[in-house]
C-alpha cells in the first residue's frame, strides 16, 4: 500500500470557500494631498493665493492615482476650497475623497465589495482570509460580512486549517 493514498487533505474536501480581501486591493498608488501647504503662516488660506495655485499647479501628476484630501494644520479650511482641489483632481485621478488614507481604504474596498455577487456564497461556508499583506482594514471584513451573512450558512475568519467562527445559520 502506497502512503500516499491515505493521505486525504481535509481542507480541499472541506467544501469551505476562502474569501481572501486582498483579491479586491485597489493596487493604484495613494496619495494624501495636505491643504496645511497651501495656508499662510500655517494657519489661514488665502483665496486669491490659493486659487492661483490651483491655476498653476500640474494636476496630471494625479493620473491614476488614489487621493485622499486633508489638512493636518490646526487651521480652518473654507469647504469650497477641498471642492477645488477635488475638482482640478478628479480628471486625472481614479479617486479623490476627504479624510486620510485610512478613509481612502475604506472607500476604496466599499467599491469593491459592493461589487459582489453575494448569490455565488449561498448556502456556503466561507473562510474570509486573515492576517493579509498588506494590511486590510477592519472595515473590508465588516463590510464583507454584513454582506455574506444574509446568504452564507456560515463565515468565519482565519485561514481554512485554523478559523474562528464569526456565523452560523441555524437551520
Amino acid at each position: 500500500m502506497d502512503i500516499q493514498e491515505n493521505i486525504v487533505n481535509k481542507v480541499a474536501a472541506s467544501g469551505l470557500i476562502t474569501l481572501n480581501l486582498e483579491d479586491y486591493l485597489d493596487k493604484a498608488e495613494r496619495v494624501l494631498y495636505d491643504i496645511k501647504d497651501n495656508l499662510f503662516h500655517g494657519l489661514i488660506l488665502k483665496e486669491q493665493d490659493f486659487r492661483a495655485f490651483v491655476k498653476e499647479h500640474d494636476w496630471s501628476q494625479y493620473q491614476g492615482k488614489n487621493v485622499a484630501i486633508t489638512c493636518s494644520a490646526d487651521a480652518i479650511v473654507p469647504t469650497w476650497a477641498y471642492m477645488l482641489l477635488a475638482n482640478k483632481m478628479k480628471p486625472f485621478a481614479n479617486e479623490v475623497v476627504f479624510g486620510n488614507l485610512d478613509t481612502l481604504d475604506t472607500l476604496l474596498f466599499s467599491k469593491a465589495l459592493s461589487k459582489i455577487d453575494v448569490n455565488e456564497f449561498a448556502g456556503q461556508r466561507i473562510v474570509v482570509k486573515g492576517c493579509a499583506n498588506p494590511a486590510i482594514p477592519v472595515s473590508a471584513y465588516v463590510e464583507v460580512t454584513n454582506l455574506l451573512t444574509p446568504v452564507a450558512k456560515s463565515i468565519m475568519y482565519g485561514e481554512p486549517c485554523s478559523t474562528v467562527p464569526i456565523y452560523k445559520r441555524k437551520d
